[in-house]
C-alpha cells in the first residue's frame, strides 16, 4: 500500500523552485477538509475568516485562540496529505513576541497543524523571527490585513500608488529575512505582487493578487458560490453551489412533507420471515377481548 506523500513548509519552497503552483484553500471542518485533501488541495489555511463563515459575525475580530483550535482540530483530521496552516487570530500574537510563541505553540501542540499564519510586514517581523528560531514554520500575511479593518476603515487594495508599493515590498522582504516560508499577498496590484514574486526566494500565496504569485488562496464558501451576499472582484465561482444546495433543501422538504421521504427502501426490515409474525401478533393483541378491571 503506497503512503500519501504529506505537504510540509520545505514542499512549498520546493514547488515555487520548480514552477509549480500552490492551490490553497481555507477549511474549518472535517466534511471539507476530507473532500478538499481528496481533491488534491496543497494547503489547507484554517483561516480566522471562520468568524464570517462559519460564526456569523461581520469580521475576523471575535474570533478567539480557541475557537482556531478547535476548528483546525477538526481540519487535522481530514487531511492525509495537505498542509494544515492555522491562523493567528487577532491579539493572539501582537501584545508581545514572547506571548505570541507561546499561542503559535499551542497551535501546534493542540492541533497538529504544520503551520501558522499571521498577518503583518516589518511591524510583525521580530515576532516572526522569535515564532521561526522556535522551530515553528510561519507563514506571512501582507497587503490588506482584515485584522486591520477597524484602523482601514474597509476592505481596500493596498500598494495602488508607488509609494504605497515600496512599503509593501519593504513588508515582504521584512517577513522573508525573520524566517517566514511563505507569504499570503492580499488586495494587492498585480504588478506589485509580481515584482515581490520575483524578489523573494519563498512562495508568495495570492488572494486578489493577480496571476504571478507562486499560488493562490479563496475561502471556500466564496469559490464554491454558497456565499451569495457579494461577490469580491478576485472571486471566481466554480459552481454556484448556493443554488445548488438550495434547490437540494427545498426538494427534501417537498419529500418529508408529502410522505414520499422516506420509502421502505429506505428503510430497515425485520429479519426475514419475522415481519408477517410481528404484524400478526399485533393484530391479535389489538383483537383480543379487554380483561375485566376494577373501577376506582
Amino acid at each position: 500500500m503506497t503512503q500519501t506523500k504529506r505537504v510540509t513548509a520545505p514542499s512549498l519552497l520546493s514547488m515555487k523552485k520548480r514552477g509549480e503552483k500552490i492551490a490553497v484553500l481555507t477549511a474549518y471542518d472535517y466534511t471539507f477538509a476530507s473532500l478538499m485533501d481528496g481533491a488534491g488541495v496543497d494547503v489547507l489555511l484554517v483561516g480566522d475568516s471562520l468568524g464570517m463563515v462559519v460564526q456569523g459575525v461581520d469580521d475576523t475580530l471575535p474570533v478567539t485562540l480557541d475557537d482556531v483550535i478547535y476548528h483546525t482540530r477538526a481540519v487535522c483530521r481530514g487531511a492525509k496529505r495537505a498542509l494544515v496552516v492555522a491562523d493567528m487570530p487577532f491579539m493572539s500574537y501582537q501584545v508581545s513576541p514572547e506571548e505570541a510563541l507561546r499561542n503559535a505553540g499551542r497551535l501546534l501542540k493542540e492541533t497538529g497543524a504544520g503551520a501558522v499564519k499571521l498577518e503583518g510586514g516589518v511591524n510583525e517581523a521580530e515576532t516572526v523571527r522569535r515564532i521561526a528560531a522556535a522551530g515553528i514554520p510561519v507563514m506571512g500575511h501582507v497587503g490588506l490585513g482584515p485584522q486591520s479593518i477597524r484602523q482601514l476603515g474597509a476592505y481596500r487594495v493596498q500598494g495602488k500608488t508607488v509609494k504605497a508599493a515600496e512599503r509593501l515590498i519593504e513588508d515582504a522582504r521584512a517577513i522573508e529575512e525573520a524566517g517566514a516560508f511563505s507569504l499570503v499577498i492580499e488586495a494587492a496590484p498585480w504588478p506589485v505582487a509580481e515584482r515581490v514574486t520575483a524578489g523573494l526566494s519563498i512562495p508568495t500565496i495570492g488572494i486578489g493578487a493577480g496571476p504571478h504569485c507562486d499560488g493562490q488562496v479563496l475561502v471556500y464558501a466564496d469559490m464554491l458560490g454558497l456565499f451569495t451576499a457579494f461577490q469580491p472582484h478576485f472571486v471566481r465561482r466554480f459552481i454556484q453551489g448556493g443554488e445548488v444546495v438550495t434547490e437540494a433543501f427545498q426538494e427534501y422538504c417537498r419529500a418529508v412533507k408529502s410522505g414520499e421521504f422516506p420509502s421502505l427502501d429506505e428503510s430497515y426490515a425485520m429479519d426475514e420471515g419475522e415481519t408477517e409474525k410481528f404484524l400478526r401478533s399485533n393484530s391479535s393483541e389489538q383483537n383480543a377481548p379487554a380483561q375485566p378491571g376494577y373501577e376506582l
